[in-house]
């Protein structure tokens, strides 16, 4: 165990010096000051997670001696009990130690269990998005963070090196033009609609700025990487399975969110309904895509398609080559409030957030026919830069986080 510990320790010494990117996503902060003896951070793949444990670490007052970050992907922690080496670091003196890509072990659940139980040593692990959803202990047990997409908050000041403040939804509904104002005013070019152009397009995963000729590609890697490598390993779905939830993918990618019912669908893709809905929430899981169901089911008493989109913006550039300017407002909207917020939708409007408030997404010249007399009900509206009234402009809600 020694060696391991040395090779492990050789290991992170690479990885220290490493330039780590200035920029602190809006759950360094959160993570860092974490109470908690085990903190987990799961989300899906191109996010930033490795990038922000190692920020944290660098950033904890312990000596480089008791710190450790090791990555589960590395062959010698496929031989190596994840416990026993935890331990040992440990007695050699560690006090705190980073679980990279935590889920590449086999019996990670319970390693971590025996870890919480037995030793003293503080441990920040990162994993798949699925991992928070496959073991109620880790809710119960270990404090956990899920760190989503780029916001397009968090693109624009990684794009133009500002400070920009998010706020919570109610309110942008109540004083979104003062916002609106307060943003445009620190931007020195007013140009707001171009960079958010440039967000929908490829702006969701911080690996952007580090190759921009190759973010296309390097989407279409990660898709292939979560359905190949995570799900598989994750969830245990078979690997023959997974050309169908690629097919499953491209159907919504080139689909308007209402027009394939399920039926239709699984005949698309080549399998049963049943089948269809685990697989839907396979891609959900892993973020791939959002699942949107109709809000009367609660009452089972009317029955509508779901909807269904895409992850986010940027895979539709990965994935099809014709999709509907809609359905991408559509899947912004949802990708920026899926996080803190319950959606569903009605019959009249797009979407009806936390049970109260309507919203129908549209173009600029978007009128308020649909939704006129519902209460707490609003427009947003894409190309405009200030809204009006219940007029808000889209873009707006990317600074949600």
């Amino acid at each position: 165990m020694r060696n391991t510990i040395e090779n492990a320790k050789r290991l992170y010494r690479l990885k220290r010096d490493q330039k780590l990117p200035a920029y602190k996503r809006f759950l360094f902060d959160p993570i860092k000051n974490s109470k908690a003896k085990i903190t987990g951070l799961y989300g899906s793949r191109g996010v930033g997670k490795t990038t922000l444990l190692l920020q944290v670490l660098a950033a904890l007052p312990h000596k480089e001696e008791e710190k450790l970050y090791i990555s589960c992907d590395h062959p010698m922690f496929q031989e190596v009990a994840l416990f026993e080496f935890v331990d040992a670091f440990a007695k050699f003196g560690g006090e705190v130690i980073v679980i990279d890509e935590i889920h590449k072990i086999r019996d990670f659940q319970t390693q971590i269990k025996l870890i919480y139980d037995f030793l003293s040593i503080k441990v920040y692990f990162s994993g798949s998005s699925a991992v928070e959803l496959t073991n109620a202990d880790f809710t119960r047990r270990y404090s956990m963070y899920h760190l989503p997409i780029l916001s397009f908050r968090e693109f624009m000041e990684l794009e133009t090196g500002l400070t920009l403040k998010h706020y919570r939804l109610e309110d942008i509904l109540e004083r979104h033009e003062t916002i609106v104002n307060k943003i445009l005013d620190t931007l020195n070019d007013k140009k707001i609609l171009k960079y958010f152009s440039l967000f929908i397009d490829v702006g969701v995963y911080p690996f952007y700025f580090e190759d921009e000729a190759r973010y296309i590609d390097r989407v279409y890697e990660n898709i292939n990487t979560i359905l190949y490598t995570d799900l598989i390993n994750v969830v245990k779905i078979d690997a023959q399975k997974i050309e169908s939830l690629k097919r499953l993918l491209l159907s919504i990618c080139v689909s308007n969110p209402l027009e394939v019912t399920i039926e239709k669908l699984a005949r698309t893709v080549g399998v049963s309904k049943p089948t269809l809905y685990k697989y839907i929430g396979y891609l959900g899981r892993a973020e791939l895509l959002h699942h949107i169901l109709f809000d009367a089911k609660r009452f089972q008493n009317l029955k509508k398609p779901d909807k269904l989109y895409l992850g986010n913006t940027n895979l539709f550039n990965a994935l099809c080559l014709n999709s509907n300017i809609g359905t991408i407002r559509e899947t912004f909207f949802v990708s920026m409030l899926y996080k803190r917020h319950r959606l569903t939708y009605a019959t009249q409007g797009d979407f009806l957030v936390d049970e109260r408030y309507t919203f129908e997404i549209g173009g600029k010249n978007k009128s308020f026919d649909q939704i006129k007399d519902l209460p707490d009900s609003y427009i947003v509206a894409d190309d405009i830069e200030i809204g009006f009234g219940n007029k808000i402009p889209l873009w707006l809600f990317g600074f949600l986080y």
